[in-house]
């Protein structure tokens, strides 16, 4: 099937993954989609806001994690830098756990790199298009998201003594430790664990620990 193309535009991208394959390979894509595309490439989260600044980046696909930091957290100053910039997240992080956070952040899609290269194709080709890209995956998160606000983060539904316990229990304390720390009673500890765990719907310390990394200070 031919692709799409989009003629007589030089849309400035921005390729952000700490992988030279992973830039490479999204490069051909979207050239194929883009003719006159201009690229530049970074594997560093720190160069992607001096990119942003500099180089009248229009569209942004980026990785959502880099060894020097989580993409998460320059979103809003990429946004500042360039108002009109449109940022998809593209990553091999579960998109049903933190599609929403980055969406929430400000970024415009979210599309995964487990997708089939021709998903991925019309995928950016959408987005390069409309601005956007939502999954049915992120559209039934959002749908959700409405009913459930805390959906987005699942440790919301927790208090702020929980928090601090579960906080303990992700950096290995156990019980005795943590009665010890806070001062109260080890059948406390317990009861309040028992809370945490049918409150965040998890099982074990590892689930636990799972989502304090995934969604804690996001």
């Amino acid at each position: 099937m031919k692709m799409e193309q989009i003629e007589n535009r030089k849309i400035t991208f921005l390729l952000a993954d700490d992988h030279s394959i992973v830039r490479q390979g999204m490069e051909i894509t979207i050239s194929d989609i883009v003719p006159d595309a201009i690229f530049y490439h970074t594997s560093s989260l720190q160069k992607v806001i001096e990119l942003v600044e500099t180089k009248g980046i229009e569209i942004a696909v980026m990785d959502a994690h880099f060894p020097d930091g989580n993409s998460l957290h320059i979103i809003a100053d990429m946004k500042k830098a360039n108002p009109d910039i449109r940022i998809l997240i593209f990553s091999g992080l579960e998109e049903e756990v933190h599609a929403l956070k980055f969406f929430k952040a400000g970024a415009n899609g979210y599309l995964s790199k487990l997708s089939e290269e021709e998903e991925v194709r019309e995928a950016l080709l959408h987005f390069i298009q409309k601005g956007e890209f939502y999954s049915e995956i992120s559209r039934n998160l959002l749908v959700q998201l409405i009913a459930n606000p805390d959906l987005i983060n699942p440790l919301s539904r927790l208090t702020k003594r929980e928090l601090q316990i579960a906080e303990m229990y992700a950096d290995g304390l156990g019980n005795l430790e943590i009665s010890n720390s806070l001062d109260i009673k080890q059948n406390t500890v317990s009861t309040i664990k028992k809370n945490i765990f049918e409150k965040l719907k998890i099982e074990n310390i590892v689930e636990l620990i799972d989502l304090i990394k995934t969604h804690h200070k996001i």
